[in-house]
């Protein structure tokens, strides 16, 4: 095998960043071997050179500027690890028309700016790799962009956030309030000081963003997606969705039917034997519906430095190769404007509920909730209530509901909130059904 020696400048000697030049450094001849590609790292260019990092540079690789790198004919790929939609996208404007290829992991960019970045590539007859930004060292792009293509994707289901997964597997062994949780979560570093974007939704759907549009094959308003946080989760919620069988995760959902398509994300229950309510701590999976393949399901660590640094690299081989090129060459996906009259509002999407009301200690309560959710069209599958009395007299009383529609379930929640016999506003989670995978 002929060797190629390919010279790449790495943007951003964060995290990520320093798990990059490390695995460039300390791995190179070892990859060199097993690929028969020699990649170089020319330059690293960050605004903070005094910074120490874990990883230690040959001397006169590091800069602060980043002319150097886009100035210089040699070095062929430009690794943008700087994060944010601002200076990334400019930098990834520059790189481009600079004539070098495009690697990232950056998530929020891709999910906001995706296809006006893909359109400047094309332009400029480069490519954009990308695995890095969803799920870690999970090889979820590449399976989407190549392994699955026989395939019609019917249906995802990924748990993408590790944080959110953190915080509620501990919530769930070992019963404690969000806000412990979460204070867990920082100090073992899955959770940032402003963990704001991760446990808001944010995070999960910029990725499902950018992996809807690859299973479904169109571009993806990021806007379009609505959005719900785990921070409402309370403890007592979970428990008893344990007693009845179901465990809490924060999903990231693609669904098909016919040529519709809805996209959510969303805490929900799903039922304690179901493969992804095994995924504990900061771990992320995707479940991946397809109509030759059946279920697939794709494990891993779906953060931290050196995970991603892994898949940024193999994104370096692939592009290196030409295999990256080719899959950017072959992506087409309809546009954003024919794809918003595909999405399914989340009105109109149907699930089951699961819904806890403080129900006052008085007789006509279950007729008064019961009247009220057959009103809107809702039917009762299961109820679970306690003996007992709590605060202001009142008793918990848990429901599941058959499938029904968001829209009659909003209205429903609505009138009960404004009922006497009910004190507080109800509590309401998804019940996600997985499909099996059955023959």
């Amino acid at each position: 095998m002929q060797e190629r020696r390919v010279r790449v400048a790495l943007i951003g000697f964060g995290t990520v960043g320093s798990g990059v030049a490390r695995l460039l450094l300390e791995q190179g001849s070892a990859i060199r071997e097993r690929t028969g590609v020699a990649i170089e790292l020319a330059a690293v260019v960050d605004t903070d050179a005094t910074r120490p990092r874990p990883v230690a540079l040959p001397p006169g690789l590091l800069t602060s500027d980043l002319d150097r790198v886009l100035n210089d004919e040699s070095i062929e790929i430009g690794i943008e690890l700087i994060g944010g939609t601002t200076v990334a996208r400019q930098v990834q404007h520059r790189l481009l028309e600079a004539g070098k290829h495009v690697v990232t992991a950056n998530k929020a960019l891709l999910a906001e700016y995706g296809p006006e970045l893909y359109v400047a590539a094309r332009k400029a007859d480069r490519c954009i790799a990308f695995e890095g930004s969803c799920a870690g060292g999970v090889p979820i792009i590449l399976a989407l962009r190549s392994g699955l293509t026989a395939n019609r994707i019917r249906a995802m289901y990924g748990i993408l956030n590790g944080t959110c997964n953190y915080i509620l597997s501990n919530m769930t062994a070992r019963n404690e309030d969000f806000h412990t949780a979460l204070k867990e979560a920082q100090k073992k570093g899955y959770a940032e000081a402003d963990p704001t974007l991760d446990i808001d939704g944010s995070d999960t759907a910029h990725k499902l963003a950018i992996l809807g549009s690859l299973a479904f094959g169109c571009e993806i308003p990021y806007d379009a997606i609505p959005v719900e946080g785990i921070e409402g989760i309370a403890v007592e919620d979970i428990r008893y969705g344990l007693e009845m069988g179901y465990v809490i995760k924060l999903l990231a959902i693609g669904e098909r039917e016919d040529s519709r398509i809805s996209l959510r994300v969303h805490p929900a229950f799903i039922h304690r034997d179901t493969p992804l309510a095994r995924v504990n701590g900061p771990f992320n999976a995707i479940s991946v519906f397809g109509d030759a393949v059946g279920n697939t399901l794709f494990y891993g660590r779906g953060a931290g430095m050196m995970p991603t640094a892994s898949a940024v690299v193999g994104d370096l081989v692939q592009v290196a190769t030409g295999i990256s090129q080719r899959l950017f060459e072959t992506q087409r996906l309809t546009s954003v404007e024919q794809t918003r009259c595909l999405l399914e509002d989340i009105g109109g999407i149907t699930s089951r509920f699961y819904v806890r009301i403080m129900a006052k200690d008085k007789p006509g309560v279950v007729a008064t909730y019961g009247g009220i959710l057959g009103k809107h069209g809702i039917s009762i599958s299961g109820a679970l209530q306690h003996e007992g009395v709590g605060p202001d007299s009142t008793v918990p009383v848990v429901i599941t509901t058959h499938p029904t529609q968001q829209a009659n379930m909003t209205a429903a929640l609505e009138e009960l909130s404004r009922t006497d016999v009910i004190s507080g506003e109800p509590a309401c989670i998804r019940i996600v059904d997985i499909p099996e995978d059955q023959d």
